[in-house]
C-alpha cells in the first residue's frame, strides 16, 4: 500500500502565526520521518499530528504532502485508525510519552555504538527501564517523566535550529534528575554519581562518562558557569526551557514545584523560590545558546517576573 502525508491550509492562529496540521494515512513513523525532513522539531507532534507554521506550508507541499481541507485531514486520521479523539487525549498522553521515551533511549544506542564494548547492547534496555522507573516515582510532581520528555524535546528543538547535540548531553538529560528528593544540590551530586557508576559499569569510555557527570553537576541551581561549552550549554538551556512555556503550562509547572516543597511553609518557600528566580533575571541572558535565546528568552523573562510578583506578598510578610 502506498503511504501518503496530508496537510490542511494554515488557518489556526497561535503564537503570532497561523498553523496547519500534518498527518499520515499509515503510520506515525512515516509522519515523524517526513516532519524531520522539513526540520520540524519533535515537540511539534501532538499525539496524532504535527502542528506546522504557515512559513513551512509551501515547503511541505513541495516535499510531497498532499494539500487537502481541514475536514479531509480529520477523515484521513479517522479512516487510518491513527486519530486520537479529544476525549481520549488525556489518557493517551502518558502512554505516548512512555513510548516516546523508550524510542529516544533506544535511538541513543546507535549514536553511542562506536563507544560501546561488544555485547553491551543487551544491558542497554534494562538500564533505560531503570531510568524510566526512577522518573515515575510517586513523590515527583514536576521532576517526573513529563520533565524528561520536555528536556529531550527541547534538545530536539535546538537541533532543528542548527545546534549539534552531543551524545553526552542526551545521556545527561536522562540522568540529570535520576535521583530526586528535593534536597538542593545533593540531588544533582547523587545523580552525577549514579550516571558515572552506571555508565562505567556497562563499559562506556571514561572520557564520555566524565563528560556526562560534568553536565549533570552543571544543572545544580546556583552553579556559576560564566562560559559553558556547547555540551553543557545545551543541557542547561533545555532544562530551563519550561520557563518559556505558555502562561497556563507555566502555572502548572510552578504549582508542581510548590507541591514538591510542601514541607516548607509559604514564607520560607516563597523567599527561597523568589531568590532563585531572581538569579536568572539578573543574568545578561537566561539562556546560553543563540537559538535558545531567540526561541525562549523573551517569554521566560515575562513568566519569571510574573511569578516573582506573585510570590512577593509571602516574601514581605
Amino acid at each position: 500500500m502506498q503511504m501518503a502525508i496530508y496537510i490542511d491550509p494554515p488557518l489556526w492562529p497561535a503564537h503570532g502565526t497561523i498553523w496547519s496540521h500534518l498527518v499520515s494515512d499509515t503510520s506515525y513513523a512515516e509522519l515523524h520521518r517526513f516532519a524531520a525532513g522539513l526540520g520540524l522539531p519533535r515537540r511539534s507532534f501532538d499525539l496524532d499530528h504535527y502542528d506546522v507554521p504557515a512559513s513551512i506550508y509551501d515547503r511541505a507541499v513541495a516535499s510531497g504532502a498532499r494539500a487537502v481541507s481541514s475536514r479531509d485531514v480529520v477523515h484521513v486520521l479517522r479512516d487510518s485508525g491513527l486519530r486520537v479523539k479529544h476525549v481520549a487525549r488525556a489518557d493517551a498522553r502518558p502512554v505516548a510519552r512512555r513510548d516516546f521515551l523508550r524510542g529516544e533511549w533506544a535511538a541513543l544506542l546507535p549514536a553511542l555504538e562506536p563507544s560501546f564494548p561488544v555485547g553491551v547492547s543487551e544491558h542497554w534496555q534494562a538500564l533505560g527501564e531503570d531510568r524510566l522507573t526512577r522518573w515515575d516515582e510517586p513523590h515527583r510532581s514536576y521532576h517526573d517523566a513529563r520533565h524528561l520528555e520536555d528536556v529531550l524535546l527541547s534538545l530536539d528543538h535546538l537541533r532543528s535550529r542548527g545546534e549539534s547535540i552531543s551524545p553526552a548531553t542526551l545521556l545527561a538529560a536522562w540522568f540529570h534528575d535520576a535521583i530526586y528528593s528535593g534536597r538542593g544540590d545533593q540531588d544533582e551530586a547523587d545523580s552525577a554519581r549514579l550516571a558515572t557508576s552506571s555508565l562505567s559499569e556497562i563499559g562506556l569510555p571514561a572520557g564520555l562518562v566524565h563528560q556526562v557527570g560534568e553536565i549533570v553537576l552543571a544543572t545544580t541551581p546556583g552553579t556559576s558557569l560564566p562560559i559553558a561549552p556547547p555540551h553543557i550549554a545545551h543541557m542547561l538551556d533545555a532544562d530551563l526551557a519550561i520557563f518559556a512555556a505558555s502562561p497556563q503550562r507555566y502555572s502548572e509547572y510552578s504549582a508542581a514545584v510548590r507541591t514538591e516543597y510542601a514541607h516548607l511553609d509559604a514564607v520560607d518557600f516563597s523567599q527561597g523560590r523568589a531568590q532563585i528566580l531572581r538569579t536568572y533575571l539578573e543574568g545578561a541572558t537566561v539562556y546560553r545558546s543563540a537559538p535558545a535565546q531567540a526561541l525562549w528568552e523573551a517569554r521566560a523573562r515575562e513568566n519569571l517576573a510574573r511569578e516573582i510578583r506573585e510570590l512577593t506578598p509571602h516574601v514581605e510578610e
